[in-house]
């Protein structure tokens, strides 16, 4: 009596397949939640040529600042997403148990580490052009040619020049 049933199912399956096709289930599927199809362009209208002409055009130290800011926060966006794969990563190897699933773990944790090198370079190339465009040249090595009495006759002019 059990599989008179189930052959009947299987039957009422197979005919109600035939009648209905992928495209039939899922405007079913759209009627029942109410859901619209729509195709969404990720890229901006124009292409990465707009994208480009809309960077800003600075000078000087503002340019650095600005690098420097873009720079990081995309090196800081990396990390986030790596610490996510990562964590899928390591799930997805646990639940597995494969060792080629552990290998990529380890290759994604080496690269989390390599970016936050790369965060941390940043904030030393940043210190370096503050540095290198707040040099002074400074003289050090002074010559006087002459004698000494001219020497002293310069200094004590110098020195009665400050006094006043």
């Amino acid at each position: 009596m059990m599989t008179l049933d189930l052959v009947r199912l299987r039957l009422i399956m197979s005919n109600w397949a035939k009648k209905n096709t992928m495209e039939d289930t899922m405007s079913g599927l759209d009627e029942a939640f109410k859901t619209v199809e729509t195709v969404v362009s990720t890229t901006p209208e124009g292409g990465c040529t707009k994208r480009k002409d809309q960077l800003k055009k600075v000078d000087g130290q503002d340019q650095v600042q600005d690098d420097y800011e873009y720079a990081r926060g995309n090196l800081y966006l990396l990390v986030d997403k790596g610490q996510e794969a990562v964590n899928g990563a390591l799930d997805l190897a646990m639940s597995s148990d494969h060792p080629r699933a552990y290998e990529v773990a380890g290759q994604l944790i080496k690269h989390v580490g390599d970016v936050a090198d790369k965060l941390m370079a940043l904030q030393k190339d940043k210190k370096a052009v503050k540095e290198e465009s707040a040099k002074k040249v400074v003289t050090n090595n002074s010559l006087f040619v002459g004698s000494t009495a001219d020497l002293q006759k310069m200094l004590k002019e110098a020195s009665k020049e400050k006094d006043k």
